[in-house]
């Protein structure tokens, strides 16, 4: 059985992001550096993940993005792209600093637009040994789809009001269908919030100008880009992240593994579909960093 987790942080960008580090029983193990998805913190089911890792003989790293969760950073809420990338590096680089850690031996899982995250850092940084996406972010264009006109454009309005104001203009993370939100498909508002802990201080919005870069961003692509194994779980009802686009840019990845569950976006975080994903994860692990 693993140790309980310690609290670490680290620097990124000027500011300081903090996450739990879990250690296995092992004097020297692997380590798998965890990240989240949109708004989401290392609270909302990332832990799960990190004690089953950690218990199958992984050391495991949670992380909050900057301007997130406990992590530091002004303004609060503040969700860009580049600066969760630099995030993933500057957890990288404490990770190949830590005793007990196998430098060359760490992998990284990320979920939803973390999923997409963490196809970009592998092909950026060749060290990283595996890669977990779980229903991943994979393209913009198609997320934008699935927002619906409706709302797209009610999101749009207030992107524009976040880059010409002087303070930041917020947008709800999730909402319901039709409603100025990042995710409003029916699915979503009890999906996500099943994932928040009882009683805990969590904010369902972001600074809007987000919504004017995720229809630009495709990280799907990455996945022909990248020379180490890479697990793609898919989830064939997802309604946030587009199984399409994400099945098409996973064959093109030559390194590419797929696993298909038949549930919604947010349902892999959870009860049987949550067993199932993550003993897949770990035998991934366990063939790719062993």
């Amino acid at each position: 059985m693993s140790s309980a987790p310690v609290e670490v942080e680290f620097d990124s960008g000027g500011s300081s992001c903090a996450g739990l580090l879990y250690r296995p029983a092992a004097e020297v193990a692997p380590l798998v550096v965890l990240g989240h998805g949109l708004g989401c913190v290392k609270e909302m089911r990332l832990t799960a993940y990190a004690e089953r890792f950690a218990d199958a003989g992984f050391a495991a790293l949670a992380f909050d993005y900057r301007y997130f969760g406990a992590s530091g950073g002004e303004p609060r809420q503040l969700l860009d792209i580049e600066s969760q990338l630099g995030d993933w590096a500057a957890a990288l680089r404490f990770a190949r600093m830590l005793d007990g850690v196998d430098h060359d031996r760490i992998a990284i899982w990320g979920s939803s637009f973390g999923g997409g995250h963490v196809l970009e850092a592998a092909a950026r940084d060749t060290r990283v040994a595996a890669v977990i996406a779980q229903c991943p972010f994979t393209s913009g264009p198609a997320s934008v789809r699935a927002l619906g006109v409706r709302s797209g454009a009610r999101v749009t309005f207030r992107a524009l009001r976040d880059l010409v104001g002087r303070r930041p203009v917020p947008v709800a993370l999730a909402g319901p269908p039709g409603s100025a939100a990042l995710m409003t498909a029916p699915d979503v508002v009890d999906g996500y919030f099943r994932l928040v802990p009882p009683d805990f201080p969590f904010r369902n919005e972001v600074a809007a100008r987000i919504g004017l870069r995720i229809p630009w961003y495709r990280p799907g692509r990455r996945l022909r880009a990248l020379e180490c194994p890479a697990l793609v779980a898919v989830c064939d009802r997802d309604s946030v992240a587009p199984p399409g686009a994400t099945l098409r840019a996973a064959r093109a990845g030559a390194t590419a593994e797929v696993k298909r569950y038949p549930v919604g976006h947010f349902d892999i975080y959870v009860g049987d579909a949550f067993e199932r994903a993550v003993a897949d994860q770990i035998d991934f692990l366990r063939r790719h960093l062993s």
